[in-house]
């Protein structure tokens, strides 16, 4: 298989689980040295030994436990993982929640809690991986935003979630033309709906994942490792011209709402 990150270093935010993890090990099977970040509970503490286990207690992986909504988070993550390896190429902004309310009934707190974790996290994360890959010599990385087909439709029981999406796209258009004069390039990847443990109680209705996959033209919801082979193409020199763009990774539901 061709190594297409060898030598590269990764950190990843909300690592050890659905997307960001499977992210993770396709970029460790391309030779990448990763560090993931997690919440800092004994549960993800686990999920990410889970991790270690499946790739090898060997692979070059490491974990920053860190509540990402905290400015900090973002900063100890990078800090601690150029102190590990050297350098940073590539930052997944990827950690996220999304809980289902109702517009007209949704708590002030759920919509900070959401507001603060998606798109305040990932802000000052993304911030803080730009400010090492300025710096480090020579200049440059791959940022990579997990956004969502969310950022461009609405969504009845999103109402707060959408708007973080739609803002982690504009973020990662923004930060491109920003730090494009440090060799950084930045991009979106925006999922349908995948198979995650933040959909699985809704997707648990069986009519309702019917219905899904009746729209999908590939016929199957997505799982986490569709994800993979995307960010592993953006955080490589397959794109090394490619900037502030958006790829949607869904088996095509956008092209056939109707």
């Amino acid at each position: 298989m061709s190594r297409l990150l060898q030598g590269k270093v990764a950190a990843i935010t909300g690592g050890v689980t659905g997307i960001g993890k499977a992210i993770a090990i396709d970029y460790l099977r391309h030779g990448a040295s990763v560090v993931v970040n997690h919440y800092p509970d004994a549960k993800s503490a686990e999920q990410f030994e889970t991790l270690k286990s499946e790739v090898g207690q060997d692979a070059p992986l490491d974990a920053v436990p860190g509540d990402i909504s905290k400015p900090e988070t973002g900063q100890d993550l990078v800090a601690k993982t150029v102190q590990q390896y050297g350098k940073l190429d590539i930052f997944v902004s990827n950690a996220g929640v999304c809980e289902f309310a109702d517009f007209l009934t949704i708590s002030p707190d759920l919509v900070n809690h959401t507001i603060s974790t998606n798109l305040n996290g990932a802000y000052f994360a993304v911030q803080a991986a730009a400010q090492q890959m300025s710096k480090q010599s020579p200049p440059g990385g791959n940022i990579i935003g997990v956004s969502s087909i969310s950022a461009l439709v609405g969504g009845a029981g999103q109402t707060h979630y959408t708007p973080t999406k739609a803002g982690i796209l504009s973020l990662m258009q923004s930060t491109a033309c920003a730090l494009g004069k440090y060799n950084i390039r930045c991009n979106a990847l925006l999922p349908g709906t995948i198979r995650t443990q933040l959909n699985d109680e809704d997707l648990a209705d069986e009519g309702k994942r019917t219905y899904m996959e009746g729209r999908i033209p590939l016929g199957r919801l997505g799982q986490p490792k569709d994800l993979a082979g995307p960010a592993v193409f953006l955080a490589s020199e397959l794109s090394e011209y490619v900037t502030g763009a958006q790829l949607l990774v869904d088996g095509g539901l956008f092209v056939n709402l109707q």
